[in-house]
């Protein structure tokens, strides 16, 4: 959303921006070009993560069915900032409340992903238990003016108006050369980029990773407030780098996966489209019970050299050969779109200048 954002900028500086959300704010400042009201709000509940590669079915089907089933108040709430605010448009990514609430304040919703959440819930068997749940999404969906499709998607039977958009990503703007100097990465050997979150890999045996004789791997952490933020550290080949001290040097996570040769991370939309729009192959492992899992196995290999890899040998650190098989395929002949971002900036600049008559903003008292 943030490279939306940006793009908005780009087409009309002056547009006025307000981001609500659970994402942490020093990443919109570090990142949004141009000026923008932040506020924290818990849009939705997604699911419940064990790890980085592991999730919890029932804590998920559960917090989910508690926080729709609150969703008219939610809403209400909502509907009153959004008219504090003047808002002319609603963009979400993509939880149902979005939809709920620009319904509820006459301002057209649109909703920008690759799979909507009614789809991500419906093949939990637990969702038999909380019977309200998938109702509660649809209708919300339901009441979406637009919808804007990524590429690799799941879903959307419940949202109308369609329209599909290129990959969105984000696009290195350093050099490998400018990142492994600022960051002081040695560039003697290949460098791979092992991404996996905030939640990291604890069961990864990175030792075993910083003994390799063929590859520098390089991972983000991020720092706990009120603790000293350390740029680095450094275990032979394995490097951890502090994620917002990343930022502060003036790179950025793209300029990373820019530089890396490789990226291995479990398999999500964000890093599938970085690779594609930076050129770095990626090594991916399962990711748990997660519909999207398999639309992105079957589509990856249109897109980018890619290859998968099992738990126990990732978590051995003992990678080198699968990481030679996967650096040895052929480039894609035909790169994809990825100005998603920029399509996307000019159907919500014209939506906003063009609202539907069923969604006009009520006048000011």
């Amino acid at each position: 959303m943030i490279e939306v954002i940006n793009a908005i900028f780009e087409q009309r500086p002056e547009t006025r921006i307000g981001v609500r959300t659970a994402a942490p704010r020093w990443l919109f400042d570090a990142s949004v070009k141009g000026r923008i009201a932040y506020s924290h709000l818990e849009a939705d509940t997604g699911v419940v993560q064990l790890d980085s590669l592991t999730l919890d079915e029932a804590d998920s089907v559960r917090r989910a069915s508690a926080f729709h089933a609150d969703m008219v108040s939610r809403a209400a709430s909502e509907t009153r900032t959004l008219r504090e605010m003047d808002a002319g448009l609603v963009v979400g990514d993509i939880p149902p409340l979005a939809s709920s609430v620009g319904a509820a304040a006459g301002i057209p919703t649109v909703a920008i992903g690759n799979f909507t959440w009614d789809w991500i819930y419906a093949d939990y068997p637990r969702t038999r238990l909380a019977p309200n749940l998938l109702p509660a999404v649809r209708q919300a969906y339901a009441k979406t003016y637009m919808g804007l499709r990524l590429p690799m998607w799941g879903g959307f039977q419940h949202i109308g108006n369609i329209r599909d958009i290129p990959f969105i990503a984000r696009h290195a703007k350093k050099t490998p050369k400018e990142v492994c100097k600022a960051l002081k990465i040695p560039a003697t050997k290949p460098i791979v980029l092992l991404s996996f979150g905030g939640y990291g890999l604890p069961s990864l045996d990175t030792e075993a990773l910083g003994k390799s004789k063929k590859y520098t791997f390089v991972t983000t952490a991020n720092v706990p407030l009120g603790r000293r933020r350390e740029l680095d550290e450094r275990k032979g080949n394995f490097i951890t780098l502090d994620e917002q001290a990343i930022y502060d040097a003036g790179i950025r996570y793209e300029d990373l996966v820019a530089t890396a040769e490789a990226v291995v991370s479990k398999p999500g939309y964000g890093i599938i489209s970085e690779c594609i729009a930076n050129d770095t192959a990626l090594l991916h492992t399962p990711r748990g019970h997660f519909p999207e899992y398999d639309v992105l196995l079957r589509e990856m290999p249109k897109f980018l050299r890619q290859a998968s890899i099992d738990h126990e040998t990732l978590f051995s650190g003992k990678i080198d050969a699968q990481l030679d098989k996967l650096l040895a395929q052929p480039k894609i002949k035909k790169k994809p779109e990825t100005n998603g971002a920029q399509v996307a900036a000019e159907i919500l600049l014209h939506t906003l200048d063009n609202p539907p008559k069923r969604a006009r903003r009520p006048k000011k008292k």
